[in-house]
């Protein structure tokens, strides 16, 4: 990867990263996702989905994400809990 990309999230559930870059792109940020599972050992050794961003957007990718991560979900216990 070429310099200057910083890691601002990180799953173990490929498709909560993919929702999240999606968040990211709608917002104007370049994202890339790396995903570092092995399809051999997922059920033993899951890995992990990382998403970096450009340096000069990270401030402003870690507040979209951070937004993100507490919007309610629509699980009634979750939102009960808040």
């Amino acid at each position: 990867m070429e310099k200057g990309w910083v890691k601002i999230f990180s799953s173990d559930r490929p498709f909560e990263a993919e929702i999240v870059k999606g968040m990211l792109l709608d917002n104007g940020i370049d994202a890339i996702l790396l995903n570092r599972q092995s399809s051999s050992y997922t059920f033993l050794l899951p890995g992990q989905a990382e998403l970096y961003v450009h340096e000069t957007q990270e401030e402003t990718a870690k507040s979209l994400v951070h937004h993100h991560n507490n919007l309610p979900t629509g699980d009634a216990n979750e939102v009960d809990s808040k």
